[in-house]
């Protein structure tokens, strides 16, 4: 983040920007002619916008997987530019309801998208997507995936899913800094799109940086910060070398707090690599528990709605080495037997 700053419409920015969108496609071997990155200034959030007020046609209808409150938030986003949709909803703790998927797209066919979170970081629970797409695929919907909180950790099978567009960003599993999203889109679901939004117009960015343009200005330092995390994930040994190094990590931590009493919200096999929720137990409550973890160096997440008092969020994401996991291991025995 500390080198030249740089005009977005020099030559050297174009080439910035380029070696990014390549190195993105390449994590998940996304082949350019099909697949276009389209890059951009903004958090997760944003991608998510543009993809849903992008790719869903003028007469489209999205259906909107709800089991968190990211898959509430596709809804507002939907609500909020007047996009035919309807929900699919499942309690927090549950997975999706796949017979309750294959019956609202039987009953109702002008449904042309299904918008799903692949990690609901809400729970940490990891949606199971393979029986989903193949329901997606028989009743011809393509499917609009949040992958902000598993782009770059968790596998995405955009070979057999039905994926025509996937937002990210960069500070998540891909260990870059706030400020740059994207969304990976399928070069055929833009023919078919209707933009609504002038700055989150996916197709105006990938016209733009197809020719080595960008529509508007960049965050070029968090631009610098994306393109050296890409070469140090692919130094590393890509996408599925560090699926194993966050599942390690988790595995420690779950098993020296389920040796402390604690209860994990969801069942292992049910959470992602990146993150794992926690009740938390009588003896404290969030804000003691935060304020000795904090003390010690470790930040915990709280719950969000319902949730928001009932159980802490452990993340794994970022450069945390074998002593940094030993010590939060020491910060969490005693910060709940203290």
């Amino acid at each position: 983040m500390l080198r030249e700053d740089l005009c977005h419409r020099e030559p050297e920015f174009a080439v910035l920007q380029s070696d990014i969108r390549e190195k993105l496609l390449g994590l998940y071997s996304l082949e350019p002619n099909d697949w276009a990155i389209a890059l951009m200034t903004g958090s997760g959030t944003a991608a998510v916008e543009a993809m849903i007020t992008s790719l869903v046609p003028a007469d489209g209808k999205l259906l909107v997987v709800e089991n968190g409150v990211y898959g509430e938030r596709m809804s507002r986003i939907a609500n909020r530019y007047a996009i035919a949709n309807s929900q699919l909803t499942s309690a927090w703790q549950a997975p999706i309801d796949l017979a309750a998927l294959a019956s609202a797209l039987a009953s109702d066919p002008s449904i042309t998208h299904v918008g799903v979170v692949h990690h609901e970081t809400t729970t940490g629970r990891l949606n199971d997507l393979d029986t989903f797409a193949e329901i997606c695929r028989e009743h011809n919907v393509g499917i609009l995936l949040d992958a902000v909180s598993s782009f770059g950790a968790e596998a995405i099978d955009f070979q057999d899913w039905p994926v025509v567009g996937c937002a990210a960003t960069a500070n998540k599993c891909l260990h870059g800094v706030p400020g740059t999203c994207f969304v990976a889109v399928d070069r055929k679901a833009l023919a078919v799109g209707s933009p609504r939004n002038l700055y989150l117009d996916i197709n105006a960015y990938v016209t733009a940086q197809d020719k080595n343009g960008t529509p508007f200005t960049q965050s070029i330092q968090t631009f610098y910060a994306l393109n050296e995390a890409l070469d140090e994930l692919k130094d590393a040994g890509g996408v599925g070398v560090r699926r194993e190094l966050y599942q390690q990590r988790m595995s420690q931590v779950r098993s020296l707090l389920l040796d402390l009493g604690i209860v994990p919200l969801l069942n292992d096999n049910d959470c992602s690599c990146v993150l794992h929720a926690y009740e938390i137990p009588a003896s404290t409550n969030y804000q003691q528990l935060h304020d000795r973890l904090k003390d010690a160096g470790f930040i915990i997440y709280a719950g969000q709605g319902t949730y928001a008092t009932s159980i802490f969020r452990i993340s794994m994401m970022g450069e945390i080495s074998d002593s940094d996991v030993k010590r939060l291991g020491i910060a969490l025995t005693e910060a709940l037997q203290g």
